[in-house]
């Protein structure tokens, strides 16, 4: 990876300011890949082979305690859980002891050895030593088995056997006692009782790599094993999950993403206007020909880490961060966005003794700027403890600051100079002179066809003698029917904490075509879908009636939007063509052809209460100035020209404004707020990287490089709805989504992946997504024909995962109506 940005120099001063070599050991055989423990200040590690090496790091003055008693080679080390007292076991072929380490140093200060007392004897090989919560009962792993061993008694309470290779970890269930986890080099885990000495589930083959670490989160009730080609899987552990696969992560595409992201964040920061580097020459120079296995997995604090701007955005109690150490570095994993939020590699610091390393150990007490890790030497026979700043290591990769605080609501008046003073100008100024036309127009037609006195009228004024055409005129009927509507339509606020829907209340097949998109009008009242056999059709909110036909593209139409007062539809399709329906009417008002803006149009909607319509055109996000008019001019048709004018538009449309996305790549997503004025224009290209424009100054206001693997094909904000109140904070949230790669939330104000939520099985065809009304909860469609919901943003402001940290909390089918290509709208 390349050289880190800012404070990562490598000189004394800075590089002490991160991590600092708090002690160096020399033993006589190498202690690779032997199990080291670390627990708050103290680490332990074997000295010479058969001797226990404990140093406590937080008192240097003190001198290493040596405790000896076994005759092989120490090959695994395990602190205790308990603080009074704090025990410590250690593992070799011939015996498993343990240690009280107080009564060590007090035999130590009196002259006498320290002993300590034998727990398991002749077990083999030892890879792996864990004691419970309460320290009563310790898992000890040799070749495939795992004996429990009561610490109490000394005696064996079952042997836990089924894996086919040797077991590498195993660790304890803080809120179910009686279960404990191993993995092994057969690449599998296995979940136990280990009261009752049986088997409770089975996984099956990872990966072709072993398994070599394990951590179990209680606070997102997740399982994280590591392998030794640097692979990362996360299970859920919630009751009637079934231990299901929540994500696999790769640390190296991983640190690519994330030094494309910080790095080139920080580059351009210092480059100011100059042409920042591309993306292919950030992930060249982040590459690396180090292997990354994850040697162990420990906690991290993550308010430590984030910047309080950056932690203020998270719900502290539902964020979980992980240590991984590895033999090239250590990392900070955050996994609610499943992304590094730290990185330190041991060849960065010319003051580190061990540049690679075969053993790993980290502890970080919540609350403590100071974490401590103790390593061994890959290629050597040192041992090194390590003092890291978790603090001045989170100030070193924090993404600097946008130059302007983003936010959706708009805290200042437009501008003079701004695309968008341009339609408060031409309002004052045109205002008026509409008024005197349509009055003097209204004045013209209410007069007789002959004005002459001497001429008798045609009658044009008078009553009608004939009654054959006179339509029905039950003024009370209709009345009563208005009146029905209007009530049946009131509108009645949402409550927030109201649940999901899970019931199909009504399934309609409305053409043997996909539907493409979707999209319900402000009022609730009508849902608009776009198909791919070009049609368009409006239903009512509750499916049922007729629906309104719109015809005339085409292509496939590849999205609907809706005016804010609910008068016009908008629709874009793939023939690249741009069409502004009236609902009332069910006819076309406005046509914009691409032979009219080229190149064709991807996305399109409404913008600025409806003021402007906002296109996608190439590589270019443009702002359209529209005026639609559906009155026809019979008398002009008829007299001045063989052409009906009348099948002419009155309707008009030019464009405003363009700005081009950074790097001239296609822009794939487009969205933007229509609900109320609002001045940010969030839009996603092709080459991966989303950009948000600020029309009132009419420039890019940040770039976000990667941030999907793949291009994002939809953005979605957090809107709000009429039926439910928000804070304003929550509504600069927004998701993206992209084919393969799952839903990522973020939030404007740090620019930030706040939260990733991954389940859904959308591999080939791109699925829709949408956020409720509340804005709790993110949906999104899926290959398999079923909706997933997700806990989305609090509706206190602040951005919280669901209970299994990123994935889908809630499944209903939606039968075959929407075929593969599935979109979502609450």
């Amino acid at each position: 990876m390349a050289e880190p940005p800012g404070d990562f120099c490598t000189d004394e001063g800075c590089a002490g300011d991160v991590v600092v070599e708090k002690y160096l050991a020399e033993s006589k055989e190498s202690a690779s890949h032997v199990q080291l423990a670390c627990r708050g200040p103290h680490c332990a590690f074997p000295v010479d082979g058969n001797e226990l090496g404990v140093w406590n790091a937080g008192d240097p003055s003190r001198q290493l305690l040596v405790l000896s008693g076994h005759h092989q080679p120490i090959t695994a080390v395990a602190f205790g859980n308990t603080a009074d007292p704090l025990l410590i076991c250690s593992a070799s072929q011939d015996y498993v002891i343990k240690w009280s380490l107080d009564e060590c140093r007090e035999k130590v200060l009196q002259g006498s050895p320290p002993r300590g007392t034998i727990v398991g004897t002749l077990l083999g090989k030892v890879l792996y030593l864990r004691l419970s919560p309460d320290d009563r009962v310790a898992a000890v792993c040799a070749g495939n088995k795992v004996f429990m061993l009561d610490v109490e008694t000394q005696s064996t309470l079952a042997e836990l056997e089924g894996h086919q290779g040797p077991v590498t970890a195993a660790e304890f269930c803080s809120w179910q006692a009686h279960v404990i986890i191993s993995v092994s080099e057969d690449r599998s885990f296995k979940v136990w009782d280990h009261r009752l000495g049986s088997l409770i589930y089975s996984s099956s083959v990872l990966a072709a790599p072993p398994l070599l670490s394990l951590f179990i989160d209680e606070r997102s009730q997740q399982l994280v094993t590591g392998s030794a080609a640097g692979q990362l899987w996360i299970f859920s552990m919630v009751e009637g999950h079934h231990y299901r696969r929540v994500t696999h992560v790769d640390l190296r595409k991983t640190g690519e993403s994330f030094f494309t992201r910080r790095v080139g964040s920080h580059l351009c920061s210092l480059l100011g206007d100059s042409q920042p580097p591309s993306a292919s020459e950030l992930e060249q120079g982040a590459s690396t020909e180090v292997a990354l296995p994850v040697l162990s997995l420990a906690p991290c604090d993550l308010s430590l880490i984030l910047h309080p701007e950056c932690a203020s955005c998270l719900s502290p109690e539902n964020t979980s961060c992980l240590w991984i150490g590895s033999s090239a570095g250590l990392f900070v994993f955050n996994l609610a966005n499943f992304e590094f939020e730290a990185v330190l590699h041991y060849r960065d610091f010319r003051n580190l003794s061990i540049q690679v390393a075969g053993s790993c150990a980290m502890t970080n007490e919540a609350g403590s700027d100071k974490a401590f890790c103790v390593l061994a030497s890959l290629f050597g026979n040192q041992i090194a403890v390590l003092e890291v700043s978790v603090s001045a290591l989170g100030r070193a990769w924090q993404r600097p600051a946008p130059a302007r605080p983003l936010s959706v609501l708009p805290s200042s008046c437009v501008l003079s100079t701004s695309p968008l003073y341009f339609r408060i100008i031409e309002e004052k100024s045109t205002k008026p002179v509409r008024q005197k036309q349509s009055a003097a127009r209204g004045a013209v037609q209410d007069q007789p066809l002959v004005f002459h006195s001497r001429v008798r009228s045609s009658g044009y004024t008078a009553a009608p003698h004939a009654t054959m055409f006179s339509p029905k005129t039950n003024i009370k009927n209709d009345c009563e029917r208005s009146a029905k509507c209007r009530s049946s339509h009131r509108c009645k606020e949402r409550p927030s904490q109201s649940p999901l829907p899970t019931q199909l209340s009504r399934r309609r097949a409305v053409a043997p075509a996909a539907v493409r998109c979707i999209q319900f009008s402000a009022d609730g009242r009508r849902l608009a879908c776009g198909l791919a056999n070009h049609l368009s059709l409006v239903f009512d909110a509750d499916l049922t009636g007729t629906p309104a036909v719109f015809s005339g593209h085409d292509g496939a139409v590849s999205a609907v939007s809706w005016s804010h007062d609910g008068k016009w539809l908008l629709s874009a399709s793939q023939d690249g063509t741009l069409r502004v329906w009236s609902v009332r009417r069910t006819e076309l008002a406005l046509c914009l052809d691409k032979d009219v803006f080229p190149p064709a149009a991807r996305c399109a909607q409404f913008y600025y209460l409806d003021a402007f319509i906002l296109s996608s055109s190439g590589p270019e996000v443009r702002l359209l100035r529209h005026h639609v008019d559906t009155r026809r001019d019979e008398l002009r048709s008829n007299v001045l020209s063989a052409a009906p004018s009348r099948y002419r538009q009155r309707s008009w449309c030019r464009a405003v404004c363009g700005l081009r996305m950074t790097g001239a790549a296609e822009v794939t997503g487009l969205s933007a707020v229509n609900e109320f004025y609002s001045y940010l224009v969030l839009a996603a290209s092709r080459s991966r990287t989303l950009e948000v424009f600020d029309l009132n100054a009419g420039c890019s206001a940040a770039v976000i490089q990667g941030a999907h693997a793949r291009p994002v094909h939809q953005i979605c904000q957090n809107k709000g709805s009429s039926f439910t109140t928000q804070q304003p904070q929550v509504y600069n949230l927004f998701a993206t989504m992209a084919i393969g790669d799952g839903i990522r939330l973020w939030d404007l104000r740090t620019l930030r992946c706040e939260r990733r939520f991954e389940g859904h099985p959308s591999r080939c065809y791109p699925c829709g997504m949408a956020f409720s009304p509340c804005g709790r909860y993110v949906a999104c469609g899926a290959e398999d024909r079923h909706v997933r919901a997700a806990v989305g943003p609090r509706p206190t402001g602040r951005s919280h995962g669901c209970a299994l940290g990123g994935e889908s909390v809630l499944r209903f089918s939606t039968g075959r109506c929407l075929e593969t290509r599935t979109a979502v709208v609450f």
